[in-house]
């Protein structure tokens, strides 16, 4: 009987002990990617100073620098945000003494379809691509569209008073990182482009 007793003793230390051993036993997990802290600064805004046929507000983070490509045009001008390596690509266009161009359609017609196309392009990375009218208080509207998804233009538009101006932008990054990482700068960039389009005045 005693014999029985002790082994059974042994048996109820044994698997205490290795269930006791099994618990602590610490399983390492790797610790999932995280984002960068990105830290944005309360906005500010400067007037355009430069000679151009319109003019608005922009960061004052920013700096507006002459559009330098092969194709630019007097009135093409990039807002950087050197910071977050960002740019947003102003393209100008005169409509006066342009309404009509060499295949005789109207001049503004095909700048809205360009728009359209140049926004379009991106359909195949982009997984939704939201259209928005929206109106300044000076009464000029504008038409804006929004991307998602992992594209190199997450944000762009057009403006125009359909007489004299038409005024296209996007915003770009030059940078790899994805644009899940960039939302906090994307969103921190579309408010400026909004308060940009609220403020900007033809001359």
């Amino acid at each position: 009987m005693l014999n029985k007793f002790k082994k059974l003793l042994k048996k109820i230390i044994f698997i205490s002990l290795f269930s006791f051993l099994v618990a602590c036993e610490t399983t390492y997990l790797p610790k999932p990617k995280g984002f960068h802290r990105i830290d944005l600064p309360l906005p500010k805004y400067q007037v355009l100073k430069e000679k151009h046929p319109y003019t608005f507000n922009y960061s004052s983070y920013a700096v507006a620098k002459q559009h330098t490509s092969k194709t630019a045009e007097a009135h093409w001008i990039d807002i950087v945000y050197p910071q977050h390596r960002a740019v947003i690509q102003l393209t100008y266009k005169d409509l006066k003494g342009n309404k009509i161009d060499f295949k005789n359609k109207n001049f503004l017609n095909e700048l809205v379809n360009d728009s359209y196309k140049l926004t379009s392009k991106h359909q195949i990375k982009a997984y939704a691509i939201d259209e928005t009218l929206i109106k300044t208080p000076s009464g000029k509207t504008a038409t804006i569209f929004e991307l998602e998804g992992d594209v190199p233009s997450q944000f762009q538009f057009y403006i125009t008073d359909t007489t004299n101006h038409f005024l296209r932008g996007a915003l770009y990054f030059r940078t790899s990182t994805k644009n899940d990482s960039l939302a906090p700068v994307i969103s921190y960039i579309k408010k400026d482009i909004i308060y940009m389009l609220n403020s900007l005045d033809w001359k």
